[in-house]
């Protein structure tokens, strides 16, 4: 009997599935336009389509594993639950006053963003911990519960406690939620301690409040979910993928739901980087082009960079401070307004622009004949050639490319110029809206782009990769076969990982050695129970652990991986040889005869959650003649005008075959463009690499 596994990762513009058969070795993937009024009914209709189609009963799938910006777009469109705030006595306007910097300095209008909760639904009560954990002030529960009815009269239904340094001692934020939830059963209720329990009020304040404000929502959308898979047949259990890379418990989401923001985009680059380590590429840009957005991230050694603050809902998508401070773990990478639903339009100047604007879902491009009516990035591609109508999406889609060329002629006209120039101009507009992106992204890592192969990925990577790369200098740009949907097949190859973390506070010259390794033990003992509620074999795991730490005086600190335990006094000068190290990388020179101090600890526990070796390999020997389906008229700016243009069919092509281009080359959720001077080859794994001029 078979076993399957499923994968769904829900983007702004498609929800993509796919059904992995472990003993036959065998992938199906499916593309279902998301729902977003309801994004539980466009999951259940297209694992309804994907099972039906090729025979398969949901009741041998034995392990489902689920990605989504759900919850990072209910930040953005502040579409969450009407949210309150319990604090400590003279710090409810915390997260409003931030760090009081500006992002941009000599912007007079400048605005910050608002508040997830606005001033009168954040209370405050009496209670207080100093920063060691010593009640100072025993909380009023009397107080509190008063607090908290005007909070729930004034339509609450989620609630956030954050208690001044609740970190070091969580006894008043248990005592506040344990009394809430005996009078109030029905609120839902996120504590400090729990969330983030870390230092810097204004950050774990707002990682509080963004979880109560998702929280709700994120529970209907996973009971729904859980319902309605197990009234097909789907019963196993789901694992959630974390913006780090890993995948964690329904459970610990529910809890914490603000651990999986991003966490779709996070899955598409743990594909990229595990289909290029299959052909020996281990420095990378991870390109990923949806229908809504773009996504570049940097791996260097076969291994994403991450960081451990997110910014949420950005005001200025570029400048970091115009957004909500989020403390968790993810994946670095810059994310683009720039997808297939872009919308093209002139400015007042007369110029073209595309986006950030989206057509999305609904309506869609006006091909899909959805209502659309405006010209996006996809309409241009129909128009230029590069798509195919009659098998968009595997065909999930019905085109209509005359009113794709009627949005794109109406453009033209207003611009004077052939539709074929504006059409190009989108495409164009887009990939140096993208380049010019990715650009400033590797220039802060300090690295040049001609030294990574693009790993393109998504519905739009392959189709846009090529003159991408182009802009950008790189030289050669991998392929994965499923490449449309590469975040769902990273799922399934993800290991299942849990990130913890506590703050110590402690200079390295007075620490008792002792009890930071008894800290570091507790760390671990709690992420691998958290591990085990995955599935995971526990003794495959491995833990890695790393301390936020800085020099005395300084306001922030870099986070470093650390030697493995256990610790004594012995261990400090490998300590400090670590900090040392990553502090030059970071800043490229360390001042001399300074003591350092250790801020916070973290603990890493990773885990192959089981036998996925998803591999894209044709394994189907053909010949050319075969492998070519036909030719069209497409459109390549070195030539000013469409060429009659071959057009491959990817899975008919034969491993260690070479062509040249120009070339079209199509599989069922995504297409390869190749341009005029560019030479493609099919590598013994399936995938496809493009030599870039």
């Amino acid at each position: 009997m078979s076993r399957l596994s499923l994968g769904i990762d829900i983007g702004g513009t498609f929800s993509d599935l796919v059904v992995y058969d472990a003993d036959r070795k065998r992938l199906f993937s499916h593309k279902e336009l998301t729902t977003h009024d309801d994004p539980a009914r466009g999951v259940l209709a297209g694992v309804e389509t994907v099972l039906e189609r090729h025979g398969l009963p949901g009741s041998r799938i034995d392990r489902v594993v689920h990605a989504t910006t759900l919850f990072t777009n209910a930040l953005v469109e502040r579409k969450g639950a009407v949210t309150g705030l319990l604090t400590t006595a003279g710090f409810r306007d915390v997260i409003e006053i931030g760090r009081e910097r500006r992002f941009e300095l000599y912007d007079l209008d400048i605005r910050r963003p608002d508040p997830l909760v606005p001033r009168n639904l954040r209370r405050d009560v009496p209670e207080r911990m100093d920063k060691h954990g010593r009640v100072r002030v025993p909380l009023d529960i009397d107080r509190l519960l008063a607090e908290t009815r005007l909070l729930a009269d004034g339509g609450v239904s989620s609630i956030a406690i954050v208690f001044l340094h609740s970190y070091a001692n969580p006894a008043h934020e248990r005592m506040a939620a344990d009394a809430i939830r005996k009078r109030f059963p029905d609120m839902s209720i996120s504590c400090s301690y729990e969330i983030a329990p870390v230092i810097r009020e204004n950050e774990r304040a707002s990682t509080t409040v963004a979880n109560a404000f998702v929280k709700p929502l994120a529970n209907r959308y996973f009971q729904t979910l859980e319902t309605e898979l197990a009234k097909r047949g789907v019963s196993a259990p789901i694992l959630m993928m974390l913006p780090s890379g890993g995948l964690t418990s329904l459970a610990d989401v529910k809890l914490a739901p603000i651990k999986v923001l991003e966490s779709g985009p996070a899955a598409g680059v743990i594909a990229a980087a595990q289909f290029g380590a299959e052909d020996g590429f281990r420095d990378l840009m991870a390109f990923d082009m949806g229908g809504t957005t773009a996504k570049l991230c940097v791996v260097e050694d076969g291994e994403p960079s991450i960081t451990y603050l997110f910014e949420a809902a950005r005001q200025k998508r570029f400048l970091k401070g115009s957004g909500m401070p989020i403390r968790i773990s993810t994946v670095e990478l810059i994310e683009i307004g720039a997808g297939g639903g872009s919308i093209a339009h002139r400015d007042h100047l007369g110029l073209m622009k595309v986006g950030p604007q989206s057509a999305g879902a609904d309506p869609g491009p006006v091909s899909y004949g959805l209502g659309g009516q405006d010209p996006t990035v996809t309409d241009a591609n129909f128009v230029l050639g590069y798509l195919d109508p009659a098998d968009f999406a595997g065909g999930s889609i019905t085109i209509d490319p005359d009113k794709a060329g009627k949005a794109i002629a109406r453009l033209a006209r207003e611009s004077s110029l052939p539709a074929e120039r504006v059409a190009w101009g989108i495409v164009d507009v887009v990939n140096e809206n993208m380049a010019g992106a990715a650009r400033v992204h590797i220039a802060e890592h300090g690295r040049d782009p001609s030294h990574f192969v693009l790993v393109a990925t998504g519905g739009g990577g392959p189709l846009h990769g090529y003159y991408v790369g182009k802009k950008l200098g790189a030289r050669q740009m991998l392929c994965p076969s499923g490449a449309g949907v590469a975040s769902a097949i990273g799922l399934l190859r993800a290991p299942a990982r849990v990130d913890e973390m506590n703050s110590v506070v402690v200079p390295l010259e007075t620490l008792d050695w002792r009890e930071l390794e008894e800290a570091f033990v507790e760390l671990e003992s709690k992420a691998e129970t958290l591990l085990a509620t995955t599935g995971a074999d526990a003794r495959r795991s491995r833990v890695q652990r790393l301390a936020d730490i800085r020099f005395v005086g300084q306001a922030f600190e870099v986070v470093v991986g650390l030697p493995d335990g256990p610790y004594t006094k012995a261990t400090r000068a490998a300590i400090m040889k670590a900090f040392e190290r990553r502090y030059v990388e970071k800043y490229s020179r360390s001042p001399r005869n300074t003591q350092v101090e250790i801020i916070n600890i973290r603990v890493s526990v990773t885990a192959d959650a089981g036998d996925f070796p998803v591999s894209g390999a044709n394994g189907t020997p053909t010949s050319r003649a075969r492998a070519l389906k036909g030719r069209r008229k497409v459109f390549f700016p070195e030539y000013g005008k469409f060429r009659n243009t071959p057009v491959y069919d990817r899975l008919l092509l034969r491993a260690g075959q070479s062509l040249d281009g120009p070339a079209v080359i199509e599989e069922p959720m995504s297409t390869i463009v190749v341009g005029p001077g560019g030479r493609f080859s099919v590598r013994n794994t399936g995938h496809v690499l493009v030599d870039i001029p």
